[in-house]
């Protein structure tokens, strides 16, 4: 059978590793520069803790783990004789792979409130699961990177996650990001001024859609959700707001001066783009998008959602918002909490699209020892071995193999230096040290090494 793996998951390479570990830790910089704390969840979840969180189209994304032994036996054989699959479906599993990091979060927050100080202040760097259709910057499963604030209704927390954005950004030198801006209350209030406040859930998800299927096709949805022709018609003017952030404010104010949930929702993301735009987001813009619903139906107040930069080939690369009912369906009330994500993957791919990993980014060895038999091996690892303890990368070829062949090692894996000590060498305490670039050779004194090859790759 020819070797193959899962659609929507990859391998990664050596150097494939090291520019995603370049990247985590621009992350973790950037987090921890800001107070938020590390922590870390199971891969799975018991079904119950995720399902229902997300919404219809969400809960359908759930990888779920088949039941195994006798709690096969539970099957509801009568729900598939029935044709209800989502009920057989659940009957034989109890478990699933996490579909995002927030809800188990808001898990991990009740579980552990006695021990956390509130404030609390934590970031995730973790793999998730979805059953989604793969194509370009979409995969089954991918890493998450999330940072949250849970115990605290200021919206300060909204414009220091905005400024994160910018921060991270700006490290890994992507410029004309856009961080657009809605806030739930603003979708509720439109939903009031057109007469549609119980298809709340129905309008969201539907205009979430926009940018994949355009106007036409979020009009379509709405009408079989049995819209009415009027209410459509009204929220029309809506989809081509424009101007800047605090004109298109005024727009929303006059749209919805009947509404009062709709105003309160104005006047907070008023706040955020006023005291983001007050501090400066360096080479990220913020944008005003009635559209953005963002259709998880766990927030409540602000939502965000970045593009990448003009003429990037990619959908969002972050996302977010304030949740403040998330706790209560694990039994805790009054948990406000706010929080962004980062597509770690997206963004990996927009910087290579862009050309910004640096050229250093792969940490390979800067010198090897080539294996000249046992009579000198002793001493070549001896001498590797005080090279690490001074903060160099050094090996040494395992096999006393012919020359060219331990050469050719050093050139595929990009090594600068190779030091060569044969007998002769360590009968005179010296190495002979080549410059696998511009192939010139030295002599040294052993004792020498360690100075000379820090002259060299300084």
């Amino acid at each position: 059978m020819k070797p193959s793996i899962p659609k929507g998951t990859r391998d990664f390479s050596s150097l494939e590793v090291a520019k995603r570990n370049y990247l985590k830790e621009i992350l973790q910089t950037a987090f921890e520069s800001a107070g938020f704390q590390p922590i870390e969840t199971p891969s799975f979840e018991k079904s119950e803790t995720l399902l229902g969180k997300y919404g219809e189209e969400g809960d359908r994304l759930i990888f779920k783990i088949l039941s195994n032994g006798e709690k096969l036996k539970k099957a509801d054989l009568a729900a598939l004789e029935e044709n209800r699959l989502g009920a057989f479906s659940s009957s034989l599993s109890e478990k699933a792979l996490r579909y995002d990091l927030t809800v188990p979060f808001a898990r991990y927050v009740v579980q552990h409130q006695n021990e956390l100080f509130f404030p609390f202040k934590r970031y995730q760097i973790q793999p998730v699961w979805r059953a989604d259709r793969p194509q370009h910057g979409r995969f089954q499963e991918f890493f998450q990177c999330d940072a949250d604030v849970v115990g605290s209704t200021s919206l300060w927390q909204e414009v220091e996650l905005c400024q994160l954005y910018a921060v991270v950004f700006a490290a890994l030198g992507i410029e004309g990001a856009t961080i657009k801006i809605n806030n739930r209350k603003i979708l509720a209030g439109i939903a009031e001024v057109i007469g549609a406040q119980e298809q709340l859930i129905d309008f969201t998800v539907a205009l979430d859609k926009l940018d994949k299927i355009g106007f036409e096709g979020v009009v379509k949805e709405l009408k079989e959700k049995n819209f009415s022709a009027d209410a459509i018609e009204r929220i029309s003017p809506l989809m081509s707001l424009a101007g800047s952030a605090k004109e298109r404010l005024s727009q929303l104010e006059d749209f919805l001066s009947n509404s009062e949930i709709g105003k309160d929702g104005i006047e907070e993301v008023r706040f955020v783009v006023y005291q983001s735009e007050a501090l400066g987001v360096k080479g990220t813009q913020l944008a005003i998008d009635v559209t953005l619903a963002r259709g998880l139906n766990y927030y409540t107040g602000c939502i965000f959602e970045v593009s990448p930069p003009a003429g990037v080939k990619m959908g969002s690369i972050g996302g977010g918002g304030r949740y403040d009912n998330l706790t209560a369906g694990f039994g805790m009330k009054n948990m406000s909490g706010v929080g962004i994500s980062f597509g770690f993957d997206r963004i990996y791919l927009v910087l290579e699209e862009l050309g910004l990993f640096p050229t250093s980014v792969q940490a390979q060895s800067q010198i090897i020892f080539l294996n000249f038999g046992d009579s000198t091996a002793l001493k070549c690892n001896q001498l590797i071995a005080s090279l690490r303890q001074k903060g160099l990368r050094a090996e040494f070829y395992p096999d006393a193999v012919k020359m060219k062949k331990q050469l050719s090692y050093a050139n595929q894996k990009q090594i600068p230096w190779v030091a060569l000590l044969g007998e002769e060498e360590l009968s005179r305490n010296e190495v002979v040290l080549k410059n696998m670039k511009s192939g010139e050779q030295v002599v040294q004194p052993l004792s020498n090494i360690l100075e000379y090859l820090i002259s060299q790759l300084a």
